[in-house]
């Protein structure tokens, strides 16, 4: 069942654009069925199941973080993720510095924004970005690298509605672009998109999508 539905879902991604299998709450078994079909960039949304997974799936998986992330558990991450999408305050992003700083890495980043009408997701707005982005805090962290951006439009049936949150959330990493880092090739990411709405971010710029459900069926909560 994985597989065909990675294909299925593959077969639908144009170039230039990257899919995530969102694995989370998936056991490792599921996992490998989706490597041994070709996928190698996984989403994980809790540090220690990131962590458990790493030790036993092969060194060649390329590991995204895309829930929520505590400062006290991004340790537990830092040795290898790949690429961590929820960055949502200065504090979190100095935590990922000081642990990257520890194992001498530099690890590639997205600010988080808010661009859905429910309160209960997490994200910045184009004001709080700015002042992250000028501070004398930000300009101190030299082992973290942000690379983009990423947002989660609202849980609708409304399309339209999805599609102009994710077109909002394209014109903030314009924004950004154009005002922070112009002169720097590796801004250009924007994680937006999932199972049910991932083709219309691929319309409106996504460079990266996560889906889950569509490959491994409705995720187990335990």
């Amino acid at each position: 069942m994985v597989k065909e539905n990675l294909n299925r879902i593959v077969s639908t991604i144009p170039e230039g654009v990257r899919l995530i299998a969102v694995s989370k709450t998936k056991p490792v078994e599921m996992l490998q069925e989706a490597y041994d079909a070709g996928q190698r960039l996984f989403g994980e949304n809790k540090a220690l199941e990131m962590r458990d997974k790493h030790a036993v799936m092969p060194n060649d998986v390329e590991w995204h973080f895309i829930g929520h992330l505590q400062t006290n558990k991004v340790k537990y991450i830092a040795p290898y993720v790949s690429l961590i999408h929820s960055i949502d305050s200065l504090t979190v992003l100095e935590a990922v510095d000081k642990e990257a700083r520890k194992h001498e890495r530099v690890i590639d980043c997205l600010l988080q924004f808010h661009i859905a009408s429910e309160e209960t997701k997490f994200g910045l707005d184009m004001d709080e970005a700015r002042q992250l982005l000028e501070s004398d805090e930000y300009r101190e962290l030299h082992h973290v690298r942000i690379c983009g951006v990423m947002g989660m439009a609202t849980n609708t049936g409304d399309m339209d509605k999805v599609r102009s949150e994710f077109a909002h959330l394209r014109n903030i990493f314009s924004d950004l672009k154009c005002s922070y880092f112009k002169d720097n090739d590796f801004f250009k990411e924007i994680s937006m998109g999932m199972s049910h709405d991932y083709a219309i971010a691929i319309e409106e710029g996504a460079t990266l999508v996560r889906v889950g459900s569509s490959i491994f069926g409705e995720r187990i909560y335990i």
